[in-house]
Parts: structure tokens; C-alpha cells; sequence
């Protein structure tokens, strides 16, 4: 049994890596490669450190950063009250057709069950993109006193264009595939879902700080690497 589960593993590790492998060697693949070392960033004549942020300061990073109003800001903050006008719409809809007790049910699955889960899955599009981009050393971490989970690539230097496509991935696949699910199921399992498509546009608010974060800085081309043992992000802009 063993013997037969390594086999499956190696099997599947090796169709993963040559689909990996297909796009890195396309031109997405091509275009979206780290170019730049973190010692690259060292040299002062090219780059300019422009701050360094603690894992343990980001919920203080996120909130300033989501608090300043701009395109990105309004529609991360439209989506959340879009999303939760439609959890409200169904919830009086299908009020009087179901049983308290079952309402009561499919709110916890929409409300904690369902985020919960998707924790994995929402890391992971953290991941794919990295992993795409030629980072091996990637780790997925959480600080329970922050309410945060996180993903990583330890020494991995990030272009603009690398950073958005990471931190978007989760919030455009999730959202656009439980909007498919609210549309398509019946009665109260329209109401745990579109529950959940509100909790987990708020479970993006990092994400989406990050990438303000850029977008109060677009006039600058900004480089980011984390030290995943010091649990610091650097970030740098290309002089």
C-alpha cells in the first residue's frame, strides 16, 4: 500500500510539474519570471528601500492602507456592500418557506463552516501564481492573534505586475465561482452562499491593502521580497 500511494504521489508531482513547466516556458510564463535578486535590490544606485514591514504590524498596515480612499478602496468596499445587499435580498426572499431551525443551519455553514474551508483553496491561488513564477520556497503561516493567514516565498522578488496577480487571484476565482453557486442552487443553499460570498470578500481586506498600497505609490515601480524566518516584507522602488 505504501509502495502503491508513492507511486500515485510521484505520478501526480510529475504531471503537476510538467503543467508547470508548459506555462513557465510559455509567454505568460516568460514574462511573469522573478528578473530581479533580492542582491539586486541591494545595489543603491538602482533601487531605493522604501519600507519594511513586520508580520506582527500588519493588521496596523492594513487598516491605514484601507482607510485611504481610492478606485481600488471604493470597489473592494462597493463589493462587500454589493455582496452582503445580496445575502439580504435572498434572506427575505425565502423567508416563510423554510423551518428557523434549518435558516439557522445554512447561516453557520455561510457564516463559519464555509470560510473556514476555504482557507486552503484561497492560500493556495496565493500559491499557484508564486509557484508559477519560480518560487520553491514558499510557506503558509498564520498569526491566530491577528486573525491572519498568510503565504510567502522566502527570498522570492516580486514585480508589480507578479504581486497583483497574487494577491487578486483568490478574491476574482472565489467570488466569480460562489456567484455561479448563489445563481444556480435552490432555496437555503442560496442563502449559505451568498452569505459566504460576503465573509469572504472581507477575508481579501489584506490583500486588497497590499494592493492599495501600490496603487497610492502607481508612480513608482515597486519590488517586494520577505524573509520568511525574520517574518519581515521589504519593499523597494526602482530609481
Amino acid at each position: 500500500m505504501v509502495f502503491n500511494e508513492n507511486c500515485a504521489g510521484n505520478v501526480l508531482k510529475t504531471e503537476f510539474e510538467s503543467f508547470v513547466l508548459v506555462i513557465q516556458n510559455g509567454t505568460f510564463g516568460k514574462n511573469f519570471r522573478m528578473a530581479i535578486s533580492v542582491d539586486d535590490l541591494q545595489d543603491q544606485s538602482r533601487f531605493r528601500h522604501l519600507i519594511t514591514i513586520s508580520y506582527g504590524d500588519i493588521v496596523s498596515f492594513v487598516l491605514d492602507y484601507l482607510k485611504r480612499r481610492t478606485n481600488l478602496t471604493v470597489f473592494f468596499w462597493s463589493s462587500c456592500l454589493i455582496f452582503f445587499c445580496i445575502s439580504v435580498i435572498i434572506r427575505i426572499d425565502i423567508a416563510g418557506f423554510f423551518e428557523f431551525r434549518r435558516i439557522i443551519t445554512h447561516s453557520l455553514l455561510g457564516l463559519i463552516v464555509f470560510p473556514i474551508l476555504i482557507i486552503p483553496v484561497h492560500e493556495g491561488l496565493h500559491i499557484l501564481p508564486y509557484f508559477i513564477s519560480g518560487a520553491r520556497k514558499i510557506k503558509v503561516g498564520m498569526d491566530l492573534s491577528q486573525y491572519m493567514f498568510y503565504v510567502t516565498a522566502h527570498r522570492h522578488v516580486a514585480t508589480p505586475g507578479q504581486f497583483k496577480i497574487v494577491a487578486l487571484i483568490p478574491f476574482i476565482v472565489i467570488s466569480m465561482t460562489t456567484l455561479f453557486l448563489v445563481l444556480c442552487l435552490p432555496g437555503l443553499w442560496k442563502w449559505s452562499f451568498s452569505l459566504f460570498l460576503f465573509v469572504h470578500a472581507t477575508m481579501c481586506a489584506g490583500d486588497f491593502a497590499l494592493l492599495n498600497f501600490y496603487h497610492v505609490n502607481k508612480s513608482r515601480k515597486i519590488y517586494t521580497w520577505d524573509d520568511a524566518d525574520l517574518k519581515e516584507a521589504y519593499f523597494y522602488e526602482e530609481i
